[in-house]
């Protein structure tokens, strides 16, 4: 029988019932983590593990081994997570056959004493240029095999590739030694609680699913921004720019989650194959109407940070209008930006909706009455809010917006957990739904690609304002504006 407890936000009752979870535990696995002194593996990755085991997530049997060229202090990392149990260090050079004869027996020696039965995942924290090297020497130490006793798997970071001749070149290169259901494509986006509830919100209410489309959304927003210059990614940075490092992967994705139609279960590649949809389905650039799709821009100050280049012509900034050809969306805009250096860090999907067709109120016309609006916040806080239109108290007939607002932590108590443990947990599990296809990566390349080569003004804005302001006329000449955090 569910619990039903009743709560109290800021001018709002609601009420939690405890309802079914779905959370499975894995089999026993070891996990090795090439890359293990960098950035990423001590600020995400290990402290992921440790959230999984403080929440009891982790297999019975299970081992970290880090793998990294320099030495590693273990026992400074060891004190830094208490909770993260059997953790090692092998330290080798990624290049040389030795160490991955070296990791062999030490994979042996560890799954005989955790009880992995030879289960393991390759978790490659490195530089894009490493991966293929590495995957072909796990391949060529037979450490990838799925004939030999347990299964291999193999997460990649992201980038995958720089453009879409470079991303088929790595899938070619990948599958000489891996199949398909071993390769999980890391985008931590698709790993956070509200980026999820997209999917429990549409397909686990009736009331939404029916108005999910072009007859009632007027437009959809998506933006990612950021509050920080480049910082120590400069160098990277350069040469990748917004559109490669946001909007082929992270921006899409979220587009997609939203605009595509009901699969068949949630079965991982139904999932999936609804996402190839949609990015099937998006409208190609055209040159002639370019200028007025896409707005790109930088920073003022961008040239003068450590590792960029003092003419450089990378966009920190871009805002582009999107439309999907299909009987869903057929002529609702959506609007996405994402950029550096900007006033907040904030990230949401704000779907809003028609005006009314006709307003009953002499004074008032239905452009006068805000628009319904829903908003998924994915950071910094995470929740969902309703905003509609009602009657503020009094005698005199005075309508106000009203938003209904949910927050993860103060529903239920407890902050939304990194979207590394979600997605982590899922590589243990074998479950794929929330990792990118290599298909989608080659159509998200394929209609991101024109813009990398495009001839489009580069515009400069102010460190702390929202970015240029053409991004905003672009919204203006339609008769809306971006939605300000």
């Amino acid at each position: 029988m569910s619990q039903e407890e009743l709560r109290h936000g800021p001018g709002l009752k609601y009420s939690i019932r405890e309802g079914l979870c779905l959370e499975q535990k894995p089999e026993p696995c070891g996990m090795v983590v090439f890359g293990a002194s960098g950035d990423l593996a001590t600020r995400k990755i290990f402290p992921a593990l440790q959230g999984l085991s403080q929440k009891g997530l982790l297999p019975e049997g299970f081992f970290v081994l880090g793998m990294g060229r320099s030495p590693l202090d273990l026992a400074g990392l060891k004190s830094r997570l208490p909770g993260l149990p059997n953790l090692y260090y092998l330290q080798g050079d990624y290049a040389a056959d030795s160490t991955y004869a070296a990791l062999g027996s030490r994979l042996k020696e560890l799954a005989a004493k955790h009880g992995t039965k030879g289960n393991v995942i390759f978790y490659l924290a490195l530089p894009p240029g490493l991966f293929h090297d590495v995957t072909h020497r796990l391949g060529q130490a037979g450490l990838l095999d799925q004939t030999r006793s347990g299964w291999s798997r193999v997460v990649f970071e992201k980038p995958f590739g720089q453009d879409l001749a470079s991303a088929l070149s790595l899938a070619t290169e990948i599958r000489d030694h891996l199949q398909e259901p071993q390769v999980y494509r890391m985008d931590h986006y698709l790993g956070k609680d509200t980026v999820q509830n997209i999917l429990m919100f549409r397909f686990a209410n009736a009331i939404f699913e029916p108005i999910w489309k072009r007859t009632y959304i007027d437009h959809v927003q998506i933006s990612v921004l950021e509050a920080e210059g480049v910082g120590r990614r400069a160098g990277y940075y350069d040469s990748s720019g917004v559109l490669r490092d946001m909007f082929q992967n992270h921006a899409l994705q979220l587009l997609a989650l939203v605009a595509k139609e009901p699969p068949a279960s949630f079965a991982a590649d139904c999932v999936r194959d609804e996402k190839i949809k949609v990015f099937k389905a998006l409208k190609p650039f055209d040159e002639r109407d370019l200028k007025e799709r896409v707005v790109l821009g930088q920073y003022r100050g961008y040239r003068a940070e450590p590792g960029v280049s003092a003419d450089s012509q990378t966009a920190t900034y871009a805002a582009m209008r999107l439309e999907i050809s299909n009987w869903r969306w057929e002529g609702v805009p959506f609007y996405l930006r994402s950029g550096k250096s900007l006033r907040k860090r904030h990230a949401e999907i704000a779907v809003v909706f028609k005006h009314v067709p006709h307003s009953l109120f002499s004074q008032l016309a239905p452009t006068h009455l805000d628009p319904n609006t829903l908003v998924f916040r994915i950071q910094p806080e995470e929740g969902v809010s309703l905003t509609i239109e009602a009657k503020k108290p009094g005698p005199k007939t005075c309508i106000g917006a009203l938003t209904m607002d949910f927050d993860y932590a103060e529903a239920f108590g407890e902050h939304s957990p990194d979207a590394y443990e979600r997605l982590l947990l899922d590589v243990m599990l074998g479950d794929q739904t929330l990792f990118p296809r290599q298909d989608a990566l080659e159509e998200t390349w394929r209609f991101i690609e024109p813009l990398l080569h495009a001839s489009l003004p580069l515009r400069s804005y102010a460190p702390g304002d929202w970015g240029p302001e053409e991004a905003d006329r672009m919204l203006e000449a339609e008769g809306r504006s971006w939605r300000q955090p």
